[in-house]
């Protein structure tokens, strides 16, 4: 069951064609109502739009919704049918919302007036390494007399099992994480805060629907498991790595943060933007095989902001196309072999990367390991890795003919060790 809206569809809702959150896109989160209190809401324009209270006064669909963790305990079907009551609600012409005055100022929120929390709670979290551009940078980096990529690389996406704990939504301080390091030219390791942090740009999928214990999810129903798409910033610190990460791979490195945008945008928004993504070579084994195009044209975008400047600097440009491994492709193999999944389980793609050094998706690749430090125009500061107080953003977005669908921003500021 897919829902597309139509390109030319319009909303009785005024919404610039350039923001994020057109009728094409009406994605899912959740607000926070008071310290105990969160509600599950869509966004159009620059309105959040109170889908409990819409659901409470009968104009939409699965009044199940309110009894349980928002969007946790839905399928896919169900988040489709929702979403098709929405475009159906708002549609330019309608007028049952529109004309009822006392529903719609209730009903219909200012952005400004809300905090957005994790729109889901996190089961699991498994973060992928599928920006082949990535891989390859960090392989010459480290390994300059062997070839970038290694032999498995182009036969299976590559991931690990991360730390839901510690994923946390937009605007949350990111503490700097303490750790073990080791200088080249030091006889033992030494405790303390990371003098490397770094940002990794991500897209991710929170998942719908499992799958059971022994069971597998094959390539051609993985996207009909996943609720949709969102941004991922998969926070590092890359000395620390150096020392622990052999020969089990991540660990303190990766598993102090992890952030994600508010919004989950469901996949059939992004359906109209399906490319061809880089050609595979050798050919995937046979579950790992799409039937198609699996792909998405997403527009990104990483800036910085020191505590001296007055506006943030765009430090990179690239696109979700890069990944070398696609989202279905993640998800089947990481059911290939029966792990069971849930509800709420968020996958992040890895590092993506461009070609060029202006598109590079982390400060380990456009500082390349502090050689070239990147310079804060208005300021003249550098950066060869993030500093305290430094904010970092990301966004994206695919972009349609007159409008944009959007995931809005992911913006974290780096506070001190505690």
């Amino acid at each position: 069951m897919r829902f597309i809206v139509s390109p030319t569809a319009k909303s009785w809702i005024k919404v610039d064609p350039l923001s994020h959150f057109p009728i094409q896109n009406l994605p899912f989160g959740m607000a926070e109502v008071d310290e105990e209190n969160v509600m599950a809401v869509t966004r159009i324009g620059d309105f959040l739009v109170d889908i409990y209270r819409l659901i409470d006064e009968g104009f939409l669909p699965l009044e199940e919704l309110l009894e349980t963790d928002g969007f946790s305990d839905i399928t896919r079907e169900q988040s489709t049918q929702l979403r098709k009551a929405l475009f159906d609600l708002f549609r330019e012409g309608n007028p049952k919302l529109r004309d009822n005055s006392k529903l719609k100022k209730e009903a219909l929120i200012p952005v400004s007036e809300l905090n957005m929390v994790l729109p889901m709670p996190v089961g699991a979290f498994v973060d992928f390494y599928s920006g082949i551009n990535h891989a390859s940078n960090v392989g010459k980096m480290f390994r300059p007399d062997m070839p970038p990529l290694l032999p498995n690389y182009r036969h299976l996406p590559v991931g690990y099992n991360g730390r839901a704990s510690s994923v946390v939504p937009s605007d949350v301080p990111i503490f700097r994480p303490k750790g073990q390091t080791k200088a080249a030219d030091a006889e033992s390791p030494s405790f303390g805060p990371t003098r490397e942090l770094d940002f990794e740009l991500e897209m991710g999928f929170f998942l719908a629907e499992g799958n059971d214990f022994g069971e597998q999810i094959p390539i051609e129903r993985a996207e009909g498991h996943m609720l949709g798409l969102c941004l991922v910033n998969d926070w590092s610190a890359r000395d620390v790595q150096r020392w622990e990460y052999q020969p089990l791979g991540p660990f303190l490195a990766k598993s102090f943060a992890t952030s994600v945008s508010p919004w989950v945008v469901p996949m059939d928004a992004i359906e109209p933007f399906r490319v061809i993504g880089p050609k595979q070579d050798p050919e995937p084994l046979p579950y790992l095989q799409p039937s198609g195009p699996s792909h998405f044209d997403i527009c990104l975008e990483v800036a910085i902001q020191t505590e001296a400047m007055s506006a943030p600097q765009v430090i990179s440009r690239t696109n979700a196309r890069e990944l070398y491994w696609s989202f279905a492709q993640q998800l089947a193999h990481q059911t290939s072999n029966g792990t069971p999944t849930e509800s709420g389980d968020l996958y992040a793609s890895g590092t993506i990367s461009g070609v060029e050094p202006g598109s590079f998706g982390s400060m380990l690749e456009l500082a390349w390991r502090g050689q070239k430090p990147l310079v804060m125009q208005e300021t003249g500061e550098e950066r060869a890795f993030i500093e305290d107080g430094d904010v970092v953003s990301i966004t994206g977005y695919c972009e349609g003919k007159g409008y944009r669908v959007g995931f809005g921003t992911l913006s974290n500021q780096v506070a001190p060790s505690l």
